[in-house]
């Protein structure tokens, strides 16, 4: 076996001249370079080979063709310095071979970059008299590098490559006649009069535009064909596809275009390259290879099942010239119908209108056994006109019925039915045409019942974490939006919340988890109850936020959040907000004007875990609107965020805040949906009638509690409060307070409220441990009667969690009669 490896590798040379004199004595092609190249990789056993030639303005060598694998995993520039110290000046300056090992020091590590230890380098110089031609570089990746074979081989190589080759545009005159050569950037194209010719164009009215060309082909190709002449879609590499142009007179004509996307190197427009020939001889009408293509592309990206039937109504109904397509999904042993074209009820059968009614809901196979025996079966079945068929099916297509099982692996993902009216003859070209459309698409509505099953799983999941309906406020009314993005299957994270405080207060939550999946939906619902767990606890906005961020920190995730918490003093007209990386409140003032907050914000949740998010204050008058929302909302691809944020606050300011839900509607209408929207919009009224408060701190000391019994008269005194009812309230401030000071430790505060012929009695203090009522006492017993008192005297009581402690509170309504 070694023997005869050697004997091939002693050959390898005697070969590679027989292979490139074949290819060098045809006539030339576009890609003739490209070829002789990649003998370098079969004789040479080259992993990388490429030609660097002079660019337009002649300072620098650029890519010109290259083969093999890519050329970044080396290092490799796409243009080098002609006056520069690398490999490849240096063999064209001097006209001389480079062979650099692993083991060769590298000079100049800036222009020697590709000098690593794991490869060889060889440059050779392309053959030219002035020192205009170019230089083939290759790699070889094996230890023993280039002998003297393989070196042989690639002097060769060079040899036919010949030169001088340009890495520019090549003049018209140089151009084959059935080619083509077209700047990315700026559109110029240079063609051959091959080409003119099919484009029913004269050379002196040609324009050298490619645009020009793109006006002349059928509008419904010209998305395909954009897709090959846009820099942006584009990879390097071959091209190849099939298009219809317009014709002065006659049906469009079908063109084939090949071609090859060439890097323009360092500073230049990249090139597509190629030929367009003839194609109308090749084909017919249905046998289009470019609708195939075109049904894959689009399936590609289609997201849900009915955009995978759109897409394949859409690349059948038209060249096929049916007059109905109906495509189904199976379920068990039922159809569910998820497209019908045309969509109108009349255009189908009798019995369909009688068995679906206007919903077209589902049908069982059962009810069709010629659908049924196609389905089993697992391959297309077309009957043409006059065939026998059940009711359901035989009015269907009465001059011809198509039925296309959908195979996905090894299921059945559903059925397509074509019919036409009058008789139809199926080609051996329509055939294949349908048999290819079907299999393309029961790939794809598996795909897509997959992502679609996914997608309410998660859609679902958001539902349930995100409110169900928005509490009744104080003063205020607050709407809310949420719009799940149609870019793509998965939903993200964006959340608001209003949550109610005591004293009146309210709290507005906004935000939004970074990403777009089920992960993002979940972490979303743990950031909205932590956030409302440190909200009702009574901390004010900067310590919510920062609980919330310690919280995301210590859960190690990868995802991070933003958010904005706005507290609302619904009795004083004003509220402190604080931001985690989120967009800031658009306040709509009373007059109509608007104005944008500018407050120094904290860093997102989850990025830093010592951070500081500052507070700043709104003051609110009676009518202003408060809105808060996520960046899908005023950001997209052609949005710059500040521009959103503006045209926000200026369609707010045209808004009639007294329908608030309209307005929210209004707002949503220009989103862009390319990311999820969250939009939370609270009018401030003012409350008409404001509650009194009055609070005493209950020191410790021996006589406490009638201190606090006296602080309590004269705060009622003062309200106006009977004597009766002054006396029920002294003892249910007597025994929460004793209660407070007798088994907790640390201050002791009381509130005392009045509003609506109400007083209301809170004692905070620092346990958290709620009091037990006692289910039973006896005679003897020292305590726990305090709060069955309480009970009895007060119309309700209860006790909340507060930060650092808890508070218990009791009402008791008073007579003012």
């Amino acid at each position: 076996m070694v023997s005869e490896g050697a004997e091939g590798r002693r050959s390898g040379a005697l070969r590679a001249e027989g292979a490139l004199k074949a290819l060098t004595s045809g006539p030339s092609s576009p890609d003739r370079v490209r070829r002789v190249l990649e003998q370098a990789l079969v004789f040479a056993e080259a992993a990388f080979v490429a030609v660097y030639a002079l660019g337009e303005d002649r300072d620098l060598l650029c890519l010109a063709e290259s083969a093999g694998v890519p050329r970044t995993m080396f290092g490799l520039r796409e243009a080098y310095a002609r006056s520069g110290c690398s490999p490849v000046a240096e063999s064209h300056r001097s006209g001389s071979q480079v062979w650099l090992g692993p083991e060769d020091p590298a000079e100049d590590g800036e222009e020697r970059r590709e000098q690593v230890r794991d490869f060889s380098l060889a440059v050779l110089p392309l053959p030219a008299d002035d020192k205009s031609g170019g230089c083939l570089l290759a790699v070889s990746e094996r230890p023993d590098g280039f002998d003297t074979e393989d070196r042989k081989c690639l002097e060769l190589i060079a040899d036919a490559v010949g030169g001088p080759v340009r890495a520019g545009s090549p003049e018209r005159g140089e151009l084959p006649a059935d080619a083509f050569s077209l700047a990315m950037d700026s559109g110029r194209i240079a063609v051959g009069d091959d080409i003119l010719e099919l484009f029913a164009l004269d050379r002196a009215e040609f324009d050298g535009k490619v645009e020009t060309l793109l006006g002349l082909t059928v509008p419904e190709d010209l998305p395909a064909l954009m897709s090959v002449v846009e820099a942006d879609h584009m990879s390097l590499g071959d091209r190849e596809l099939e298009f219809r142009v317009l014709q002065p007179s006659g049906p469009p004509k079908w063109l084939r275009l090949r071609g090859r996307l060439q890097s323009g190197g360092e500073g230049r427009s990249a090139r597509l390259e190629g030929t367009v020939a003839d194609a109308s001889t090749l084909r017919s009408d249905v046998t289009d290879v470019a609708r195939v293509q075109r049904l894959a592309a689009k399936l590609a990206t289609a997201g849900t099942v009915r955009d995978v039937s759109q897409a394949v109504v859409s690349a059948l109904r038209r060249p096929l010239q049916a007059d109905r397509i109906a495509l189904a999904e199976l379920e068990g042993d039922r159809l569910v119908v998820t497209v019908l074209d045309p969509p109108e009820p009349e255009a189908w059968p009798e019995l369909w209108r009688l068995e679906w009614r206007s919903e077209w809901p589902d049908a069982p196979v059962r009810a069709m056994p010629t659908l049924a025996a196609a389905l089993s079966e697992g391959r297309a079945h077309i009957w043409p006109a006059g065939t026998a068929l059940e009711p359901a099916l035989a009015d269907v297509g009465p001059g011809g019925l198509a039925v296309l099982p959908l195979p996905a692996g090894n299921r059945m993902a559903g059925a397509c039915l074509i019919g036409w009216d009058t008789p139809h003859d199926f080609g051996p070209d329509e055939r294949a045409l349908l048999t290819a459309s079907a299999g393309l698409a029961g790939q794809a509505l598996m795909r897509a019942q997959a992502f679609d099953a996914e997608h309410e799983l998660v859609g679902m999941l958001q539902r349930q974490l995100l409110p169900r309906r928005l509490p009744e406020l104080p003063g205020a009314v607050a709407v809310a939006r949420y719009l799940p993005t149609t870019a793509g299957l998965e939903v993200g994270g964006d959340w608001y919340d209003v949550i109610p405080l005591p004293d009146n207060h309210v709290a507005l939550v906004i935000g939004d988890v970074q990403g777009h999946s089920a992960a993002a939906a979940t972490l979303m619902g743990q950031m909205r109850t932590a956030l409302r767990a440190y909200a009702v606890e009574g901390h004010p906005p900067d310590v919510v936020v920062s609980h919330a961020n310690r919280l995301l920190m210590d859960m190690e995730t990868d995802l991070f959040a933003t958010c904005c918490y706005v507290d609302v003093d619904m009795e004083e007209g004003s509220a402190w907000y604080v931001r985690a990386g989120h967009l800031p409140p658009v306040l709509r003032h009373p007059d109509g004007g608007t104005t944008v907050p500018e407050a120094e914000g904290g860093p997102p949740l989850g990025v830093v875990a010592q951070a500081d998010f500052p507070m700043s204050v709104l003051r609110l008058q009676p009518g202003t609107v408060v809105a808060l929302t996520t960046d899908g909302l005023v950001e997209s691809a052609e949005t710059d965020i500040d521009d959103g944020i503006d045209r926000l606050a200026h369609e707010l300011s045209l808004s009639d805040p007294a329908h608030l839900g309209l307005v929210a509607d209004a707002l949503l209408g220009n989103a862009q949906r390319s990311d999820d929207v969250a939009l939370l919009l609270l009018r401030y009224d003012g409350m008409t009638l404001r509650p009194q408060r009055e609070s005493w701190t209950v020191w410790r000391v021996p006589e406490a509690v009638g201190h606090t019994r006296r602080f309590t008269r004269r705060t009622l005194r003062a309200w106006g409060v009977g004597r009766d009812d002054t006396d029920a309230v002294l003892l249910i401030v007597s025994e929460l307070a004793t209660n407070a000071l007798v088994h907790t430790d640390g201050q002791v505060r009381l509130d005392l409220t009045l509003l609506d012929d109400r007083v209301r009695v809170s004692v905070t203090d620092s346990s958290p441990r709620t009091p037990v009522k006692p289910t039973s006492i006896g005679w003897e017993a020292t305590g726990g009667r305090g709060i069955l008192l309480v009970e009895a005297m007060s119309e309700t009581w209860g006790t909340v969690p507060v930060s650092g402690g808890k508070q218990v509170w009791a009402e008791y309504p008073i007579d003012r009669s």
